[in-house]
This record gives C-alpha cells, sequence and structure tokens, in this order.
C-alpha cells in the first residue's frame, strides 16, 4: 500500500499539525490520530450535539509504513475484538466474559503495537455494544459478523507512530454544522441497533456459536470457520 492518501479527521478544533502521543489512549486502537476517507462520516464525527466541528483534510504519504489492514482477509473479527479489549474499557458482567476476555488476549491478539498504521472497523457506540453483547454471551458470533455491516460506519485509519505523523501534510478544514450532522450520526446508530435487533429475532439460536462455544471448543486463529468474517 504504497501511495497517497486523503485523510479526513473529524473534530472540534482544527488542527493543523498533530502531535505524536497525544490524545485518548483508550480509543479502539490504542492512543492515535484516528482518521476516514470519507468527507460525509468526518462530518458526523466532528459534530456534538452542543457544537460545531471541522473536518480536517490531509494528505498522507504511506510509502514504506508497515500497515495492519484488519479488513484482510488474513485477519477475522476475532483480531479485531481482541484489539478492541486491550483498549476500550469493557463491562465483564459475568465470569464467561472475563474468560472470553483472557482468552481473547492469549490467541487472538495481534502485535498491533509494531505497526505504522492500522485500518480497521470504528467501534462506535452501536458497534461497541454488539462487541460488549458477544462478549458477554448474549449475540452468538453470526450476529457479530453481520452486525459489521450494520450503521455502514466504514474504515478508520489510524496513524500509531512518529513516522506516520511524519507523513501527514494539513491541506485545510472543512466546517461541518451540528444541525446537519449531529442528527445523521445520531440516525446512523439508532438504525444499526434497530437492525441488530431484527437480526436477532431472525438468527437460529440452535446452530449459532457464542463466546462460550468458543471457550470450550478452545478455537484457534486458524480456524476455517473464522475466515472472512471481517467485510471487505
Amino acid at each position: 500500500m504504497n501511495k497517497s492518501l486523503t485523510l479526513y479527521h473529524g473534530s472540534s478544533l482544527i488542527i493543523e499539525q498533530p502531535e505524536f502521543g497525544k490524545g485518548n489512549p483508550f480509543n479502539d486502537y490504542g492512543l492515535g490520530f484516528y482518521c476516514t476517507q470519507t468527507l460525509e462520516l468526518a462530518k458526523e464525527w466532528a459534530c456534538s450535539m452542543e457544537q460545531d466541528g471541522y473536518a480536517n483534510r490531509y494528505s498522507f504519504c504511506t510509502d514504506s509504513l508497515s500497515i495492519l489492514n484488519l479488513s484482510d482477509e488474513n485477519y477475522n473479527i476475532l483480531n479485531w475484538l481482541s484489539i478492541l479489549l486491550m483498549n476500550r474499557r469493557f463491562n465483564l458482567s459475568s465470569d464467561i466474559a472475563a474468560q472470553g476476555r483472557e482468552y481473547l488476549a492469549s490467541t487472538f491478539l495481534l502485535p498491533y503495537e509494531n505497526y505504522d498504521v492500522i485500518i480497521g472497523y470504528r467501534a462506535d457506540d452501536s458497534y461497541f455494544s454488539f462487541a460488549s453483547a458477544f462478549l458477554n454471551n448474549t449475540i452468538s458470533l453470526a450476529q457479530l459478523e453481520k452486525a459489521m455491516f450494520l450503521g455502514k460506519l466504514g474504515e478508520q485509519v489510524v496513524l500509531k507512530s512518529e513516522k506516520a505523523f511524519s507523513r501527514l501534510c494539513f491541506e485545510e478544514s472543512i466546517p461541518a454544522e451540528r444541525t446537519i450532522y449531529y442528527p445523521k450520526k445520531a440516525t446512523r446508530d439508532s438504525e444499526a441497533r434497530a437492525a441488530s435487533r431484527a437480526e436477532r429475532k431472525a438468527d437460529p439460536v440452535r446452530d449459532a456459536v457464542y463466546m462460550i462455544d468458543i471457550l470450550r471448543e478452545e478455537w484457534k486463529n486458524d480456524d476455517a470457520r473464522l475466515r472472512g468474517n471481517l467485510p471487505e
């Protein structure tokens, strides 16, 4: 992936020079600078109920950078979830959830901190609730996989290393009005949750695989049942 990308970062601020080592360490993939290649999504992420925001636009050269693309066919949804578990704060409301967290970390966690850039799905409010529900054994693996298609949140591109930060060049800041983009963000989330509820009713429980089944059967990273779970 040696090419130039156009990236957008949604924020309440104009950010001409992102600072390496600053930010929220409890985001999906840990400390980093979180971007998207989609302008409209950046505008949604920029706005809160109370204030407008900006989609900061950058050019980004990926030449010689190491990139972990979690949508690649070599990875599966449990790789994504195990990274999420290392960084986001989950409510482990059962022994199964606690054991599941430990097992996923020991079996499916990738060396994600070794990469300059991570590309993967964003665990917005709805996605995070789906991941938490699976860990707590209340939705199946198939339901979690299908939830990745819901809401159409798209991929985020996360700059992790100082080298990656050095390849980012600010172009402009594009205003985003909260009266337009906050309702869009809220609608996207509510539609994803509604679609998930409908999917749960349609999913046959008899053949479903849950977190407890993965623990009992000791699934491994090369299990054929996990191939191609993340949508491209």
